[in-house]
C-alpha cells in the first residue's frame, strides 16, 4: 500500500514520534510505502507531498514540531475542498491516509470518511480535550513546561511581594491550568469550565499576602468571569471558526492591582508550551500510538482513532472521538479548590 501522512493543527511535542513509528513499522513490518502531506490538510489540497522513507524519519524521536509542517487550513470552508482532497490523493496513488491532529483535523478525516476517503486518526493536542481518549500527547510536555514556569514564578514573587499570574494555553478545557497549577502549588486557578469570580479572586490574593507569602495565580487562556463583573477581550476568528484567545491574564492583572492595591504582574507562556523536546511519556504514546495507526491501516479498520483507555491502546470511531470535547469535571475543580487562598 501507499499510504499518506499529515499533521494537522497547532504542532506539539510529539508529533515526529508517531510519524517515525509509523514509517518505521510500515515499512519494515508490512512493507508499505508513504508519502508526506506538508503543512496539514493544505498538502492534499495542494498536492504538496515529500518523501517519507525510514531514512527521512532517522533521528527525529526527540525532535520537537512536526517535520511535516503544520496548518490550520479548513477544507470543509473552501469550495471543492473535499473533492480536490479525493482528487490529489488518487493523483499521489495513495490509497490511505493518516491524520495526526486534534478535534478539528480530527473533524476533517470524519467528513472524509463519509466520503469514502480511507482514513486512520491519531489524537494529538496540548490541551487533553478529545472526547474517546484518556490522554492525548503533547499534555505531559505542556504542563510540565508550565509547572517549571510556576516553580520560578514563585521566587520572584516572593522576592517582590506581588501577585504574578501565569496565563497558559486552554482554549475551551482547563486541563493544562489544572495539572501545572496543583503540581505547581498556585493559589487560584481559573480553568474555562467554571466562570470565576474576580471578587473571590481578589479575596485568596489578599489571604495569601498575609501569610508573607505571594500570591500564584494560573489562568487558561479561555477563562471568563462571571458576566458583567469584567471586560474581557475578544478576538478574531481562525479558519475554524475559533476566537483567537489572549489577554485574560493581563485583564486580570489590572482587576487586582485596582481592587486591592497590590502590585500584579502577568506572564503569558503562549506557544512556549508547545514548543521544545517532548518528554519521556509523550515520546512513549505518542510512539504507541503510531505502531497501533499503522496496524489499523494494514488491518483496513478505517474511520478509527486510536485511543489510550488505561495503559491499553484501542481503536474508536472518528465520531466518537470528536462529538464532544472533554473538559475538567467538577469534582476535579474542586479538588484543586482545597489549596486556594
Amino acid at each position: 500500500m501507499r499510504i499518506g501522512v499529515l499533521t494537522g493543527g497547532g504542532d506539539c511535542p510529539g508529533l515526529n514520534a508517531v510519524i517515525r513509528a509509523v514509517v518505521r513499522k510500515g515499512v519494515s513490518v508490512y512493507g508499505h510505502e508513504f508519502v508526506g502531506f506538508r503543512a496539514g490538510w493544505r498538502g492534499p489540497l495542494e498536492g504538496e507531498t515529500m518523501p517519507l522513507d525510514i531514512q527521512a524519519v532517522r533521528g527525529i524521536l526527540p525532535r520537537g514540531g512536526t517535520i511535516l509542517g503544520s496548518s490550520r487550513t479548513n477544507p470543509l470552508k473552501i469550495d471543492g475542498g473535499v473533492d480536490r482532497i479525493k482528487e490529489n490523493l488518487a493523483a499521489s496513488g495513495v490509497d490511505a491516509l493518516i491524520a495526526i491532529g486534534g478535534e478539528d483535523t480530527l473533524g476533517v478525516a470524519k467528513q472524509l470518511f463519509d466520503r469514502d476517503v480511507k482514513v486512520v486518526g491519531v489524537p494529538k493536542t496540548i490541551d487533553n480535550d478529545l472526547s474517546g481518549t484518556d490522554y492525548t500527547f503533547g499534555f505531559d510536555t505542556a504542563v510540565n513546561i508550565a509547572t517549571e514556569a510556576i516553580d520560578r514564578l514563585h521566587t520572584t514573587a516572593e522576592s517582590h511581594h506581588r501577585a504574578l499570574i501565569c496565563e497558559v494555553m486552554g482554549r475551551h478545557a482547563g486541563w493544562i491550568a489544572l495539572h501545572a497549577g496543583m503540581a505547581g502549588g498556585a493559589n487560584v486557578i481559573l480553568i474555562p469550565e467554571k466562570p470565576f469570580d474576580i471578587d473571590r479572586v481578589c479575596e485568596y490574593v489578599e489571604s495569601r499576602f498575609r501569610t508573607r507569602f505571594s500570591p500564584i495565580i494560573v489562568v487558561a487562556e479561555g477563562a471568563h468571569p462571571i458576566e458583567g463583573q469584567m471586560q474581557v477581550q475578544t478576538g478574531e476568528l481562525d479558519a475554524f471558526g475559533h476566537v483567537r484567545l489572549g489577554g485574560i491574564g493581563e485583564t486580570l492583572a489590572k482587576e487586582i492591582e485596582k481592587r486591592t492595591g497590590k502590585e500584579a504582574r502577568t506572564t503569558v507562556l503562549g506557544h512556549i508550551q508547545r514548543g521544545g523536546t517532548p518528554s519521556a511519556f509523550d515520546r512513549v504514546l505518542a510512539t504507541r500510538f503510531g505502531l497501533h495507526a499503522i496496524d489499523a491501516v494494514h488491518d483496513g479498520d478505517y474511520g478509527k482513532m486510536v485511543a489510550l483507555r488505561g495503559t491499553d491502546i484501542v481503536r474508536v470511531g472518528l465520531d466518537e472521538a470528536t462529538a464532544e470535547l472533554k473538559t475538567v469535571p467538577v469534582e476535579r475543580y474542586e479538588e484543586a479548590e482545597v489549596f486556594f487562598g
